[in-house]
């Protein structure tokens, strides 16, 4: 009897489908907390003797360190729930703006340095923030790449089970010997469908989709990522060798009988 063999590729399309989702809303957020970062001023890297010099030392602390926290306020509003799982607030601010913008642009925002927004520090984190577009965008389209690719292989599978479940209605008794030898080629065809699948997807998987120099994904990566918490890492190689059992089993049913016939 065959069943849904191809269901974990069902399930692989669904996971990919909602990263996806995921992506595209963390692009859209790092876009919007770009844009406001954009908006904010600059401060001078001195200041001048008729700005903060006359100000209280608490107070010009106060004035130097509030665009940096205007930014880490904007991360923690845009992009913040898109970064930790599930919405842990417990991972410092900090720690999250590393893993989204790296080290420098963490360290240049950090409370604890003192130092102003500048020129330099705003440029450098609208950036970063162009960086993690990128890489973004460069997921996706691996994403978009990787439903292509599951797609056909259902278009595989499911004519090839659509095929057994039709020929599983006539029994074999029933069939003559040139009906037998016709249904043991085209189990063959089947079967090297099968093979052409596992080939194609095995390339797939030994490559990486090139965006530009620095954005690339290789995909057996993305693959152990997308589908480490499923019932295999190989959904569409696991979906096609039990398709191609199923053929090779009816093969031999088919053999048994022909060889009767003789």
């Amino acid at each position: 009897m065959i069943g849904d063999e191809a269901a974990d590729v069902r399930d692989a399309l669904g996971r990919v489908e909602g990263e996806r989702e995921q992506v595209l809303a963390k692009r859209r957020a790092v876009e919007r907390f770009e844009r406001r970062v954009r908006k904010l001023a600059a401060q001078p890297a001195r200041a001048t003797a008729c700005g903060t010099a006359s100000m209280p030392a608490a107070t010009r602390r106060d004035a130097a360190g509030g665009g940096r926290r205007r930014v880490r306020e904007l991360f923690a509003e845009t992009i913040r729930a898109h970064s930790v799982a599930d919405g842990d607030e417990s991972e410092p601010l900090s720690v999250t703006i590393r893993e989204e913008f790296g080290p420098e642009v963490s360290a240049a925002l950090d409370s604890d340095t003192g130092g102003r927004f500048t020129p330099a520090v705003k440029e450098a984190v609208v950036s970063a923030a162009a960086d993690r577009k990128r890489g973004l965008d460069g997921m996706r389209r691996a994403l978009d790449g990787e439903e292509r690719s599951l797609r056909a292989a259902l278009a595989v599978l499911d004519e090839c089970e659509d095929w057994l479940v039709r020929a599983d209605e006539t029994p074999l008794s029933g069939l003559g010997f040139d009906a037998l030898r016709r249904r043991h080629e085209a189990l063959a065809d089947r079967r090297e469908a099968c093979d052409r699948l596992v080939r194609e997807r095995q390339r797939r998987l030994g490559g990486a989709t090139h965006h530009t120099a620095a954005v690339e994904v290789d995909h057996r990566l993305l693959a152990a990522y997308l589908y480490e918490d499923r019932a295999t890492d190989y959904p569409v190689l696991a979906a096609a060798t039990r398709v191609d059992g199923v053929c090779a089993d009816c093969q031999r049913a088919v053999r048994d009988h022909l060889v009767r016939r003789v």
